[in-house]
């Protein structure tokens, strides 16, 4: 996407938030490597903050009711991607992940003019990173060619350009290595500079050992960051970021990070 035009609206405006609350399944969630298991109140009381600093930020949050027979369903952000043109549903590439594509279909059908499906192969949200340049798609463990590539062509029914990237071997999603700052910076890992994928940006390196603070989340002017993970968030400050930190010690037992416990849009209709 080098040389292609920034999108006119900010790409850090929000209004409108989808959440789900987790499910004492929770605890099941899963897990690429074992790093100990949540609790239930951990992750509540997480994502409860969560939902707290989204309002702080500006944003009006829907709650969706838990889904227990799907541990992960509170990582709305998996199974579909929302944009100001549109919501699509995705593939998720974990099996036990595919239902929640139907379980939260209605709500978006119900929020948005336009709902497209993903047809073909596997592609998760975590993988997806929108910049003012364009959509990254990173493949991974959980996000295929043929997934991608679907999703490159939905994506260009809603009037949005893409490109597909390489995510770092051994890193689950690409997302998990990255997030963005701003309209011309990306906050990201060592591993993830070396591909070269960020050409194009300003790249923050998170310090070494805090390789899961990559995964921040700016909503509006707030740069949500893990709260364990100190020199990132001295380094933001230094950078003039408003900086919220969140606790992220339960949800990173899962796999999880800021990202994906929720799906973010600019609701021009409100």
């Amino acid at each position: 996407m080098e040389g292609t035009d920034l999108i006119p609206a900010a790409v850090f405006e929000f209004n409108s938030v989808i959440v789900r609350e987790p499910s004492l399944s929770v605890v099941n969630g899963l897990r690429a490597e074992d790093r100990g298991s949540p609790t239930y109140e951990g992750v509540k009381a997480e994502h409860e903050a969560y939902i707290e600093a989204m309002r702080g930020a500006g944003a009006k949050v829907t709650v969706l009711p838990p889904l227990p027979a799907f541990p992960d369903s509170v990582f709305v952000e998996d199974p579909a991607l929302v944009f100001s043109e549109g919501a699509i549903l995705l593939r998720p590439g974990a099996p036990t992940r595919l239902k929640e594509v139907d379980a939260i279909a209605p709500t978006l059908h119900d929020m948005f003019d336009v709902v497209l499906r993903l047809a073909d192969g596997y592609a998760d949200g975590g993988d997806v990173l929108t910049t003012a340049r364009g959509v990254m798609i990173g493949l991974s463990a959980r996000t295929d060619r043929v997934g991608a590539e679907a999703l490159k062509a939905s994506l260009e029914k809603l009037g949005r350009k893409s490109e597909v990237v390489a995510t770092p071997e051994g890193v689950l999603h690409f997302k998990t290595d990255c997030s963005l700052l701003d309209e011309e910076t990306v906050l990201t890992t060592s591993r993830l500079t070396r591909s070269g994928v960020f050409k194009a940006f300003r790249q923050m390196i998170v310090p070494e050992g805090e390789e899961a603070a990559a995964n921040a989340l700016r909503v509006n002017d707030v740069v949500m960051v893990g709260s364990d993970f100190p020199r990132t968030i001295e380094m933001l400050d230094n950078a003039g970021y408003r900086v919220a930190p969140l606790k992220t010690t339960d949800i990173g037992k899962i796999d999880a990070g800021l990202s994906c416990m929720s799906l973010r849009w600019f609701n021009d209709k409100m």
